[in-house]
């Protein structure tokens, strides 16, 4: 990871494809924060396992607070806290970028894990947004699932017709493929 400058406050953001270890590095590196007594707090909307409860499709959990969007997080009580995570960034609206920057402006560390593209290869605008005022931007591949492939995936396929831009799913909805692979589709 490239070295951070003096001050605390930055926004870091985790992208990718689904099963691509967005979640699992949000995990990761929160609880590298936790060792180092640093206060922390994740913020998800995901509620596929339970309000209250992140976990990663490798079986990782760790305890998270639901916000229904970004401006909700500001609600809560965040004095002494140092390191905020969110997960599933795409599903926070339009004013996340404003809400990790409001954060990261009172020396908080922002860690942000969410897809970059949804299921079509738009860009999902918040995240994107916030990828270009990020002070680090990580980007996860996957494993093409397409059979006989295998080479990286950055793309998130739906394997059934729902036509809304947001449906939340796992294994059952999606599947990663390479750029090739989904364009063959």
């Amino acid at each position: 990871m490239d070295v951070f400058p003096q001050y605390p406050g930055r926004i870091e953001v985790i992208c990718g494809p689904m099963f691509s270890g967005k979640s699992e590095e949000l995990v990761r590196r929160t609880r590298r924060c936790v060792y180092a007594n640093q206060k922390t707090i994740i913020f998800s909307r995901d509620t596929r396992y339970g309000k209250g409860l992140l976990k990663t499709h490798s079986g990782n959990e760790c305890k998270a607070l639901f916000a229904n969007n970004a401006e909700e997080i500001l609600t809560h009580d965040l004095k002494g806290v140092d390191v905020i995570g969110i997960d599933e960034g795409q599903f926070f609206g339009d004013q996340l970028s404003r809400v990790c920057t409001e954060l990261s402006s009172q020396n908080i560390r922002v860690i942000v894990a969410g897809l970059d593209m949804d299921f079509e290869c738009k860009p999902f605008e918040n995240i994107a947004l916030l990828m270009g005022i990020a002070e680090h931007v990580t980007k996860l591949s996957a494993i093409c699932m397409s059979p006989g492939c295998g080479s990286p995936a950055t793309r998130s396929y739906r394997t059934t017709k729902a036509v809304e831009r947001v449906l939340e799913g796992s294994k059952d909805i999606y599947i990663p493929l390479c750029r090739h692979c989904y364009e063959n589709k």
